[in-house]
C-alpha cells in the first residue's frame, strides 16, 4: 500500500479556513475521483512556529500511475485554487510514501 502525503505550511490566520476548504473541497474532490481513498487530516503538533500552523493531508493510493492520473486530473485543478484563494499564506510539498508491514 502507498500513502500520498501533502504538508500544508499555513499562515496562522488562515488554519481554520484552510481547514474547512480541506475538508469541504480538497478531501471531497479527491474522495470523488475514487482514485485516491482514505483521507485522513491531522494537525502536526511537533511543529513550533508562532506565525504558521503545519498540516499532514494523507490518502491511500494504490500505485504511483494512479497518483499521477488524479494528478492529472484533479491534483493541479486543486493545488491552483489553493494558491488562488490563500496567495502565499499557504505552503505544500507532497511525498508518496510505500508502508512496510512487520512481518
Amino acid at each position: 500500500m502507498l500513502v500520498y502525503n501533502i504538508t500544508f505550511q499555513v499562515d496562522f490566520n488562515e488554519a481554520r479556513n484552510f481547514v474547512i476548504w480541506a475538508h469541504q473541497v480538497y478531501i471531497q474532490k479527491t474522495l470523488e475521483t475514487g482514485l485516491l481513498q482514505k483521507a485522513r487530516l491531522s494537525k502536526i503538533l511537533s511543529h513550533r512556529d508562532e506565525d504558521t500552523e503545519c498540516f499532514s493531508l494523507q490518502f491511500e493510493v494504490e500505485s504511483s500511475a494512479v497518483l499521477h492520473q488524479w494528478y492529472t486530473k484533479l491534483g493541479k485543478q486543486l493545488h491552483d485554487e489553493m494558491v488562488a484563494l490563500f496567495n502565499e499564506k499557504v505552503v505544500a510539498f507532497s511525498t508518496l510514501m510505500e508502508i512496510i508491514e512487520e512481518a
